[in-house]
C-alpha cells in the first residue's frame, strides 16, 4: 500500500486499484492460489499509470523488479495482450481477465439508481454491446480474458459483482 500511496493520488485510480485488489484476492481463493500475491498485483498493476501515462506499465514493473517481485512485476507486464506479453500462469490470466471487466463494472454502478446493491450481470451484459458507454474499456480483452481463465462471461461478471457488494463501503460504490 505504501508503493500505491506514493504513485497514486487520484482517487478513481485509487478505488479502481483497491477494486481489482479485492477481485483479484477472492480468485485467488477460489482457485487455491496464494493471496497476498494476487492482492498486491492488482493493488499496483496501474500505480504508475498517473504520473507515467505514457510509460505505463514499465515504471511499476521496474520498481517490483528491483524489489525482486519478479512474478507480480511481470504480471502487471502482461495485463494488456497488446504489450506482447503472454500470460504464463494463473496470477498473469487472472489479472488481466480482471482489470478492464471490473472497471466496466464499476462504471455500471455509477449510472444505476441504486449502484452496485441491484445490479446484475444481464445489465453488464447489455452495456458491453453499448460501444458508446465506457467506450476506452477494450471489450476484446474482457473476451479475451474470459478465455484465458476458462470462464464464462455472465459467471465472470457474477463472480465480480458479488466480491464488489461485499465492499462497496470500502470502494466508496452506492448502494
Amino acid at each position: 500500500m505504501i508503493i500505491l500511496k506514493k504513485m497514486l493520488s487520484n482517487k478513481s485510480l485509487i478505488i479502481h486499484s483497491i477494486s481489482v485488489a479485492v477481485v483479484m484476492e477472492e480468485y485467488a481463493k477460489k482457485i487455491n492460489e496464494n493471496t497476498e500475491e494476487f492482492y498486491v498485483t492488482g493493488l499496483l498493476h496501474d500505480a504508475d499509470y498517473e504520473k507515467h501515462p505514457d510509460d505505463h506499465p514499465n515504471v511499476i514493473v521496474k520498481k517490483l523488479k528491483d524489489l525482486k517481485n519478479n512474478k507480480i512485476s511481470y504480471a502487471i507486464s502482461a495485463h494488456y495482450s497488446k504489450w506482447g506479453n503472454e500470460c504464463t500462469n494463473s496470477l498473469d490470466k487472472h489479472l488481466l481477465a480482471c482489470d478492464e471487466i471490473t472497471g466496466f463494472i464499476i462504471a455500471c454502478t455509477k449510472v444505476r439508481p441504486k449502484g452496485i446493491s441491484e445490479l446484475k450481470s444481464k445489465s453488464v451484459l447489455k452495456s458491453l454491446r453499448k460501444k458508446s458507454f465506457a467506450a476506452s474499456v477494450d471489450r476484446n480483452e474482457i473476451y479475451h480474458g474470459c478465455e484465458l481463465i476458462n470462464i464464462e462471461l455472465k459467471d465472470h461478471i457474477d463472480f465480480i459483482i458479488n466480491i464488489l457488494k461485499e465492499n462497496a463501503q470500502l470502494l466508496e460504490l452506492k448502494t
